[in-house]
């Protein structure tokens, strides 16, 4: 049964964070490790050209899946309407973007993202009943987009060993992957920037992608990393254990505002107000 999702859920307090962003690159990357996936974002995405709009635009959707109330099943509605058109033939097999496995990956690789990101980024570490009840709200957030039923693993363990045979038996070094992990490092300006200015946009993101490349990379799998043929050393790990050391600190200090999303901050700003009101209400004099 497809129902949005209430406050003081898991996936409210934590898909909001700025955080979130940290680990979208590695899911992304794992998405079209998928052949099918692959094929169809190679065609049809954006992501060479305008990945700042593209990220903006997938960041607003998955918060519009949490925090929007009744939009969250329109958004998920929209969706669908969105990619029943998109597919793409290669050497001679043609591949559909809702695709019944295919959609399902898109949408489970969150669980390892989630995971993955609170092992590197969050003050707060994960217990195994964490990620058990965080996977749960994910089954739930695929109903709402329309997964279908027998793709979804029934419970935690389940999922990890689906996982682990996406890793082993389906996805691949997909040329998708590697063009997204190259605009990782080289951020594309966006398509409206001025040509006279691309000089500077450049010098201005090359601290900034070598950032983003390292994190992704980072946290993909080994195995993915394997798959792929990209290096990660012992020293890398120590470094990206010590930015995430640093960001698990520094974000939890932000003012609200800043360490969530803007949809995700006004809906847990007009959630406070609610319950504000209600308070109000319950001790009005009768």
């Amino acid at each position: 049964m497809r129902r949005p999702f209430e406050p003081d859920s898991r996936l409210w307090d934590e898909t909001g964070l700025i955080t979130f962003s940290l680990t979208t690159g590695s899911a992304f990357a794992l998405q079209v490790m998928h052949p099918a996936v692959g094929a169809v974002v190679g065609e049809h995405s954006v992501f060479r050209t305008d990945a700042i709009g593209r990220a903006r635009r997938s960041i607003a959707s998955v918060m519009t899946w949490v925090y929007g109330g009744p939009d969250a099943l329109t958004e998920g509605d929209r969706l669908r309407t969105l990619h029943a058109p998109l597919k793409s033939t290669v050497d001679g097999t043609t591949y559909n973007a809702l695709a019944s496995g295919p959609w399902a990956w898109i949408i489970l690789t969150a669980p390892y993202a989630y995971t993955v990101g609170a092992r590197y980024f969050s003050h707060r570490k994960l217990s195994r009943v964490d990620e058990e009840a965080f996977y749960a709200e994910i089954v739930q957030l695929a109903r709402n987009l329309h997964v279908a039923e027998k793709e979804i693993p029934p419970t935690y363990d389940a999922y990890l060993k689906y996982f682990a045979d996406m890793l082993d038996n389906t996805l691949v070094a997909h040329r998708t992957a590697y063009e997204f992990l190259d605009g990782t490092r080289r951020i594309p300006p966006p398509p409206t920037f001025p040509k006279a200015l691309r000089p500077l946009w450049r010098i201005a993101m090359n601290v900034p992608g070598r950032v983003q490349h390292f994190v992704t990379v980072g946290t993909l799998p080994a195995k993915a990393r394997e798959i792929l043929g990209l290096k990660w050393t012992d020293t890398d790990e120590r470094r990206l254990r010590l930015l995430g050391s640093v960001v698990g600190r520094v974000v939890p200090l932000l003012p609200e505002r800043v360490r969530y999303f803007p949809i995700a901050y006004e809906a847990r700003r007009v959630q406070r107000a609610q319950r504000a009101l209600r308070r109000a209400l319950a001790r009005r004099p009768l």
